[in-house]
């Protein structure tokens, strides 16, 4: 079922570093012409770090780890890519339709494909005020082998709670160079985190003692703090003003996540976009530093 570009089927039969990258973010996440010139970028910098970049992406039916140039447009363009999550793998290829694959898919694919490290934006999480209301990127890596870089989960969800279930999954987190989990947006959420690491070099010592000891079920979380976080105040004005708006529209479930980024993207004069941009090159960028350690 998985199909590799020939960059990917070059790299895995050399045996060199490869990171695997959502395609969601391209699709879904940000704005056209912009995602693609992202796309290709992080690409590029994932490169520039001696790994290979495997874009993760639904096909007509077909699952593809490692995109070519003109797959990577087609996601970027294409009105009928819809988001897949893991749940709807088999669904959708199926159907022969196309999609780009949410942290939980990406994730799970990434696995199958024997790739060890994963970066993306944020995780999602558990929902404000909704105590069963999460994604399924947690439970997702509750049962997968990888490595996620990401810059801790979005503000817009309840961290706090979010948080306290990946404790009770056993998914570790990891604080690069910091003791303060991010909240995407947030370079500190407000939260702290028990385990700080300095280097690529210590993340891949941890993944080796983890296969050791037998505690490899799950994935590792790596938390890279953006640099240059969103105004504070700013932040706090729309995540306030956006609640209130979903509550008064009544959006409720899955819906909640995409209203209030959107929101975000609306009402915050770029800034949003700004931030996105800035988190998926650093996270990519250290992933690949990652790989190449493993």
């Amino acid at each position: 079922m998985i199909k590799y570009s020939k960059e990917v089927t070059a790299a895995k039969s050399q045996g060199r570093p490869i990171v695997a990258l959502e395609s969601t973010i391209i699709s879904h996440g940000l704005p056209r012409p912009i995602n693609l010139e992202v796309a290709n970028e992080v690409e590029e910098i994932v490169r520039n770090q001696g790994a290979t970049p495997a874009t993760i992406a639904i096909i007509d039916g077909e699952i593809f780890v490692g995109l070519e140039a003109d797959q990577l447009v087609r996601i970027a363009n294409d009105d009928n890519i819809v988001k897949a999550s893991t749940r709807d793998l088999a669904i959708i290829c199926a159907a022969g339709k196309s999609a780009a694959t949410t942290v939980a898919a990406t994730s799970h694919i990434a696995h199958l494909a024997d790739i060890d490290v994963f970066a993306t934006g944020g995780l999602g999480g558990v929902h404000r005020g909704h105590l069963y209301d999460e994604s399924a990127d947690l439970t997702e890596l509750a049962k997968t082998r990888i490595i996620v870089v990401c810059a801790g989960v979005k503000s817009i969800l309840d961290v706090a709670g979010t948080l306290e279930r990946l404790e009770t999954l056993a998914i570790p987190v990891l604080g690069y160079r910091t003791n303060s989990f991010p909240g995407f947006y947030l370079t500190d959420s407000g939260f702290t985190i028990e385990h700080r690491v300095e280097s690529a070099e210590e993340i891949s010592k941890i993944w080796r003692l983890r296969h050791s000891l037998n505690t490899d079920d799950t994935a590792i979380i790596v938390t890279n703090p953006v640099k240059n976080q969103m105004d504070l105040k700013l932040h706090n004005e729309i995540l306030e003003t956006g609640l209130a708006l979903a509550t008064a529209g009544q959006v409720t479930g899955k819906e909640v996540t995409p209203f209030l980024l959107e929101h975000f993207h609306r009402t915050s004069k770029g800034e949003s976009l700004r931030v996105n941009i800035e988190i998926i090159k650093a996270n990519s960028k250290l992933a690949a530093e990652i790989a190449c350690a493993l």
